[in-house]
């Protein structure tokens, strides 16, 4: 495994100093034309490029935490999910035991966050927690302390920050383009009208092609990583089938992540902007193609990263594994499927929906009144009145 990550490492840092000469060529290129003076466009790009960067190391976390409007608990607010994240931080060797958030979403995702492994967070929406069983959510938190583990969460967020830094620049060069006349680098010039020409072509051809480029090169990034978290959540748990049920869950659910945005879009365990039942198999997918990943996983024997290695060999017709230096890792065998995935899924799934609702009620800050009829009353924290009335018996209850 430590080859592997070291190898999607070097090839990571490629593809981000590849994103990084694309950030500096836009902003010579356009530096050239608006200013006259490619070394201000560079330093300029420079500057924003580092400011961005500086945020993203040290606020990175809590930018993307909030954008995703996600709540943080503690292990009496849901026992279940605080102590698998804890089995997996255990499983997976991290020292410190990462925070937990929730996201009030009907949709079923999840993601990691953080600097480094002693300051990391992994949110959960409420509907991954409503519809998975404790297999398949181990699952979905043994892949995403991979992530961690690996170090996936800074590179991502750092390659986020490059991709806004490049967007934001093409942006702002469109909008002076378009309202700002003629650039003040093409009045200054005299005579050389065949360079203008050429300065102009290759600054709009950056500007247009740039984002695009740099979308890609994150995504490609993204990709790479995938298949070591999903190896590396079979490990962890021993159990590669609650990974691949739950991703077949997820793949079958038609909610849409409404907290999600392109530059978060890689930090999640699927792809939330997918399109149901179309494999993501072009190069804008931020994932691998979700049943290629199901494919793999239910083709392990074991719960090795040799046993994935071969297991990716069977789906891609023998070609070489994902996982380098797996072949000289030593066996896992698989364990047995817990208890609830059995005869009482429903009721579990019941229960599960209530826990989740329960909790989010609290974390809402409202308040819980139970009538002698059964019903239970939430009063909402902005409630001024003395008392509320059950809509089903019709007792009076004060309030406060």
């Amino acid at each position: 495994m430590w080859q592997q990550i070291r190898d999607n490492r070097i090839r990571s840092a490629v593809l981000t100093a590849a994103m990084g000469l694309l950030l500096l060529l836009l902003g010579y290129f356009l530096g050239i034309y608006f200013m006259g003076d490619g070394v201000a466009g560079l330093v300029i790009a420079l500057v924003v490029w580092a400011v961005m960067t500086l945020v993203a190391y040290f606020q990175g976390d809590g930018i993307f935490l909030a954008l995703s409007r996600a709540k943080k608990i503690s292990r009496d607010d849901h026992p279940r999910l605080y102590n698998i994240v804890e089995e997996m931080k255990i499983a997976s060797g991290l020292e410190k035991m990462p925070e937990i958030y929730i996201i009030d979403d009907p949709a079923l995702n999840a993601f990691a966050t953080g600097r480094d492994p002693n300051k990391a967070a992994v949110a959960v929406t409420t509907g991954l927690l409503q519809s998975l069983n404790r297999d398949e959510l181990q699952g979905v938190i043994g892949h995403e302390l991979s992530h961690i583990k690996n170090r996936d969460v800074l590179l991502m967020a750092m390659c986020g920050v490059l991709l806004g830094a490049v967007v934001m620049l093409s942006w702002q060069a469109s909008r002076m383009m378009f309202f700002g006349g003629v650039p003040g680098g093409r009045r200054r010039s005299s005579g050389g009208g065949q360079g203008q020409i050429i300065v102009l072509i290759i600054g709009v051809a950056l500007m247009i092609l740039a984002p695009i480029f740099a979308e890609l090169i994150y995504f490609a990034i993204s990709r790479k990583r995938e298949y070591l978290a999903d190896a590396s959540s079979a490990l962890y748990t021993r159990y590669p089938e609650g990974l691949a049920s739950a991703l077949e869950k997820i793949a079958g659910s038609t909610a849409q992540l409404q907290s999600a945005n392109q530059a978060t879009a890689p930090m999640y365990t699927v792809n939330p902007f997918r399109q149901k039942g179309r494999p993501a198999r072009d190069l804008t997918s931020t994932h691998p193609p979700i049943s290629e990943r199901i494919r793999i996983l239910r083709g392990m024997s074991g719960a090795s990263l040799e046993d994935y290695n071969q297991a990716y060999r069977s789906a891609h017709g023998g070609r070489r594994g994902i996982i380098a230096g797996a072949a000289g890792q030593p066996a896992v065998s698989r364990r047995a499927p817990a208890a609830e995935a059995g005869p009482a899924a429903p009721e579990a799934r019941l229960a599960r929906t209530r826990e989740t609702s329960d909790l989010m009620w609290r974390l809402n800050q409202y308040r819980t009144i139970a009538c002698e009829c059964g019903t239970r009353l939430r009063v909402p924290p902005g409630f001024t009145g003395a008392a509320v009335r059950c809509p089903h018996c019709g007792r009076v209850h004060r309030v406060g």
